[in-house]
């Protein structure tokens, strides 16, 4: 060893170290070399280099590289058969090579309409299954022509639409790796033709296919329908085909007359014109009526109280008979004979008759859809439509705290009062918890349908679990930000009728007294009733009351307290009420009233009444007046043609009767072609004679010269929505445009008094919002939502709207 220090790079200490216990020798490769360790670290130390310390030290024999041999030139091999599929996969690219391996990876495949269902199914099946959503309908009839070949059958014609072809390609790549696939689409005609849809456009003919059905989106339900699945059920399909055919017909062959012979952007269906029938005739019906005068005659009286005690309670009796005869006061002439006798002296009031009962109220029964859109309308002011897409969301599942996405109510389109027997039997349990054993039934309450063909075998609507009371799902939805405020509302209104429907009758108290009066030598000829209820057990009404339709006659006998009264007692006259009234025109439909009609007729399915509610207010076939449906002049219009030419489009029993049919065709009972046949051929024969008897409407007229070309009149045109505009006759050579506006004949608010503005109509903001303005505008920028009365001086400060206020 030398004894100048060897020093070497320390990689750990990033500096120079002295080498510790030195070895000199050689590299594996024969480069001279002094290994050893770092004085500080303790980690080696290496040195490559010639020393004096090498110097006489053999060198170690480096045997040379063997010789590479040259690979055979030739064609490579073909891959084996098992390999092929392989070998394609590896030389694809990184990305294409990633979706192969998603493909293979699919396992069993659950394929459902909406992607929040597909999260609350997923979360049930777990591993093994992966759960996609097809987003609704994935083949259609073609928008661009009928797509229905009359003269093969009926036979329809279907297509992938565009918006839906890269959801069709993204379901066929996770068929492709599926070992299996079920097809959960919803237990009805509408997602059986889904599923059978799914079929076709996404390749799955030659996989194993399930169609599994549940009514409600549990762990439970889910796990039963997986159990027991089935094959996709023809006649379901067949039903929707039927329908879906029939509406093309009825749409494609008489709303082109419309255009041709009314004006464009209308449309005819088959049970929208039926729904907008029913809002024309009754309109007729409120214009043609003529009010008729009647009189009603009361008395206030009071028991007779000897001097000293208390004065006793006075209550109101109505006439009710004249010497055993109804009566009939027309007129103030003729009810003026009976106040003057009766207000004579003399004349006794003496309690007659008096019964006492009690009766039963039975609860109302759990939600169908259309019972759940009129209660909704009537008490939470929702339309048909919000009614609907709250109740889709409530059914395919709200994150809860703990426990993730879970469906919260049954299926919403359903006609069935039907309950299951687990719910029925867990709602028992907890109102006897809560309420006690007296408000829980001796045995389940069943409940029948009024429907005139119900459908589908489906539950009522209600909770899938009644221990999710509204107050513990109430932090959930409020942190839905768009809908949470209604969507609770709407799960409180389920969830109290169906706890409400399961509970026991409610029970009054009822009583009823007949007073005599008159002069005695007649023998009191005249007789006045009272009557009142009280409750004496409050039963379902502890927790809900069915809220009264706006046209019901309100009950004035309950809770109206009656004296105790004993026969023969006599009672003091305090006063006799004569009051004049008039006989009322049949009230206007609304929402829930129209909906209960089309019903009550057997007219449209749960899932076609808020489409069609929809559909007449979005084609201005009606506009919304406090809550009223009122036909425009366009709707009359439409109507009157279509009742003159289409006869049984139009006739009630006739729609009802091709339901029925419908029904039939989904029980496997009847063909689906021979329907269509039966109702297309006396349209057919119909759409000829209309298109040579129907003149053409002349269009609307300004009477204005266009400012822009000179020569074009100003017309009153229409754009898709309905809403009118202004446009030039001279189309499409000359396009000037105006606003519709018309007067109301109302004085503005702000300047109708010093300035004779006038409020107009028609205005529309950005988003088609309609408002109402002053003409003077801009010297005048009144502009409100609502139509405002007659302008006085008190009311001006009532309209300055602030800038938040005014529509844009």
């Amino acid at each position: 060893m030398t004894a100048t220090p060897i020093v070497a790079h320390c990689l750990t200490c990033k500096e120079k170290r002295e080498i510790q216990n030195p070895q000199v020798g050689f590299t594996d490769s024969g480069r001279p070399s002094i290994r050893g360790v770092c004085p500080v670290c303790g980690k080696t130390l290496v040195k490559i280099g010639m020393t004096e310390a090498h110097q006489g030290l053999p060198k170690p024999e480096i045997k040379p590289p063997e010789p590479k041999i040259p690979a055979k030139r030739g064609p490579k091999p073909k891959p084996k058969p098992e390999n092929a599929e392989a070998t394609k996969a590896a030389k694809a690219p990184k990305k294409t090579r990633k979706a192969a391996a998603r493909r293979r990876s699919t396992g069993k495949l659950v394929i459902v309409e909406s992607p929040a269902k597909a999260k609350s199914v997923g979360r049930y099946l777990g591993r093994g299954y992966t759960v996609k959503a097809s987003k609704g309908h994935v083949r259609d009839l073609l928008k661009s022509r009928m797509s229905v070949d009359i003269e093969n059958d009926f036979e329809p014609e279907y297509r992938i639409p565009n918006e839906k072809r890269e959801t069709v390609k993204e379901l066929k790549a996770d068929v492709e790796g599926a070992t299996e696939i079920f097809l959960a689409t919803d237990p009805d005609r509408e997602g059986e033709a889904i599923a059978w849809h799914l079929i076709a456009a996404a390749d799955m003919a030659n996989k194993p296919l399930k169609r599994v059905v549940f009514h409600e989106i549990t762990e439970s339900a889910v796990q039963e329908a997986f159990e027991h699945p089935r094959n996709i059920n023809m006649d379901l399909v067949n039903a929707q085909q039927t329908r879906r055919i029939l509406d093309r017909l009825v749409g494609y062959t008489i709303t082109p007359l419309l255009w041709e012979k009314v004006r464009n952007h209308l449309s005819a269906g088959r049970v929208q014109s039926i729904a907008l029938r029913f809002i024309v005739e009754r309109e007729h019906e409120v214009r043609a009526f003529v009010p008729v005068e009647y009189w009603s005659l009361e008395s206030e009286l009071r028991q007779q109280q000897p001097n000293g005690k208390q004065r006793a309670q006075a209550f109101i009796a109505r006439l009710v008979r004249i010497q055993d005869e109804t009566p009939t006061l027309n007129s103030a002439e003729g009810i003026q004979p009976h106040l003057d006798y009766l207000s004579q002296n003399g004349v006794r009031y003496e309690v007659g008759e008096i019964k006492r009962s009690t009766r039963k109220r039975r609860p109302s029964a759990p939600f169908t859809t259309s019972t759940l859109q009129q209660e909704a309308s009537r008490r939470l002011g929702f339309s048909t439509t919000r009614t609907m897409q709250l109740a889709q969301q409530l059914y395919e599942g709200i994150e809860l705290d703990s426990d993730g996405p879970v469906g919260l109510i049954t299926y919403m389109r359903t006609d069935s009062m039907n309950v299951s027997v687990s719910a029925q039997q867990e709602a028992r349990e907890f109102i006897e918890q809560t309420y006690g054993v007296e408000y829980r039934p001796e045995t389940p309450p069943i409940y029948k349908t009024k429907a005139k063909s119900a459908q589908e075998a489906h539950e009522a609507i209600r909770p899938t679990s009644i221990q999710r009371l509204p107050e513990r799902v109430a932090a959930a939805l409020g942190r839905i930000k768009k809908d949470g405020r209604d969507l609770l509302r709407l799960y409180t209104l389920i969830w109290q009728r169906f706890v409400a429907s399961q509970m026991e009758d409610a029970i009054y108290n009822t009583l009823r007294v007949d007073i005599q009066a008159g002069l005695p030598t007649d023998g009191l000829p005249y007789q006045f009733r009272v009557s009142g209820s009280t409750i004496k057990f409050r039963g379902f009404l502890a927790l809900y009351e069915e809220t009264q339709d706006e046209d019901a006659t309100p009950d004035e006998d309950e809770g109206r307290l009656i004296p105790d009264l004993t026969t023969g007692e006599l009672l003091d006259l305090l006063r006799l009420i004569p009051e004049q009234h008039f006989t009322q025109p049949p009230p206007r439909y609304t929402e829930a009233t129209l909906i209960r009609t089309l019903e009550e007729y057997g007219i449209g399915r749960p899932s076609t009444y808020a489409p069609t509610v929809r559909v007449i207010k979005d084609r201005n076939y009606v506009t919304s007046e406090n809550k009223r449906l009122v036909p425009t002049p366009t709707g009359e219009t439409v109507t009157e043609l279509l009742v003159m030419y289409f006869p049984d489009v139009l006739d009630y029993n006739f729609t009802a009767r091709l339901e029925d049919k419908l029904d039939a065709i989904a029980e496997g009972e009847i063909e689906w072609r021979p329907v269509i046949r039966e109702f297309y051929s006396p349209i057919e024969e119909q759409i000829q004679i209309a298109q040579a008897k129907i003149p053409k409407h002349p269009p609307e007229t300004m009477g204005r010269t266009c400012p822009t070309c000179g020569d074009g009149q100003l017309l009153i045109k229409y754009s898709r929505s309905g809403s009118k505009f202004v446009g030039c006759s001279n189309f499409p050579n000359c396009r000037h445009t105006e606003n519709y506006v018309e007067s109301t004949g109302l004085p503005c608010p702000i300047c109708g008094a010093t300035h004779g503005g006038q409020v107009i109509a028609g205005l529309r903001t950005k988003t088609g919002r309609q408002f109402y303005g002053c003409n003077r505008y801009p010297d005048c920028e009144f502009r409100s939502w609502q139509l405002p009365k007659a302008a006085t001086e008190e009311t001006e400060a009532e309209y300055a709207l602030s800038e938040q206020d005014i529509p844009n």
